[in-house]
């Protein structure tokens, strides 16, 4: 009888650049900038090193803009800045997952500022 070990863990760095960047997906289709990372992330956190901690930063990235969005809304009609947050998180929804899938494609950490750690 031969025992394969189940839970070897390899490191991909690839899979980690594509999973930051399937967050501009929201640009290209209008959807599916969340629930893309979210399924990379639950399907190989147990077993691509260092996915754990990227899927947590990109799911805390999209919770963080889309509070931001949602709070930008009402701004909006309350003092008009609303449409300077909605810039700022177009910007910041379209750079830093650029900037962090090159660090993933480096073997570095990532680092989202402006993130509200929610998990």
């Amino acid at each position: 009888m031969v025992v394969i070990n189940q839970n070897v863990v390899r490191k991909d760095n690839t899979l980690l650049c594509v999973t930051h960047l399937s967050q501009l997906l929201h640009y290209v289709t209008g959807f599916g900038g969340f629930i893309v990372p979210l399924a990379i992330w639950l399907g190989s956190r147990k077993s691509v090193e260092g996915m754990n901690e990227h899927g947590k930063a990109i799911i805390n990235l999209q919770l963080s803009l889309l509070l931001y969005i949602i709070v930008s809304i009402p701004a909006i009609l309350l003092v008009g800045l609303g449409l300077l947050g909605l810039l700022g998180v177009a910007i910041l929804g379209f750079v830093l997952p650029i900037v962090n899938a090159v660090k993933a494609s480096n073997g570095e950490s990532p680092s989202y500022f402006l993130t509200i750690p929610f998990i």
